[in-house]
């Protein structure tokens, strides 16, 4: 049976960090071709660093897997990664109070196990707000997050 919302995508592996011996060896993320050996990210990642969903990244095949070469043009999201503190799960009030601001901004998550996700902000999302956002959620002890990559331009001077 095949799955409407990966429907025409392919998988693109990324290698990760082989230094750190907890880490998985890749991960692999669902994409568009949009020209020979360029691809349109359309999922967050849960491990890999310095890339977001709707990133234009370059991609060979190799031993018939496509993998990553490159980033060939930024999408402008950001993607961080949300654990939430035990014994709290995605489904508590605690994580839907403090997610109901994010989602108001347009941020979304991907589920990677019962205590943590990964969040795109959207491009249009303010990155400051959305920071904040995700501070007040750990200052009030449900979750703790990490940036795996801040696409949004910071050069300019934003109202905080």
């Amino acid at each position: 049976m095949v799955n409407p919302a990966t429907e025409g995508l392919v998988k693109i592996r990324f290698e990760l960090d082989p230094r750190d011996p907890e880490a998985m060896k890749s991960e692999t993320l669902w994409a568009e071709e949009v020209r020979p050996a360029e691809y349109l990210i359309r999922n967050s990642p849960f491990y890999v660093y310095g890339i977001s969903a709707e990133d234009t990244v370059h991609a060979n095949r190799v031993d018939g897997i496509l993998r990553f070469a490159g980033v060939a043009k930024r999408g402008g999201h950001s993607t961080y990664r949300i654990f939430l503190k035990d014994p709290r799960t995605f489904e508590t009030s605690g994580f839907r109070e403090n997610w109901q601001p994010l989602r108001e901004i347009g941020c979304t998550y991907e589920l990677a196990e019962a205590t943590w996700s990964s969040v795109d902000v959207p491009p249009a999302t303010d990155i400051f707000a959305a920071y904040r956002l995700l501070e007040d959620g750990e200052s009030a002890g449900v979750w703790t997050f990490e940036e795996a990559h801040c696409g949004h331009p910071i050069g300019k001077t934003a109202e905080r």
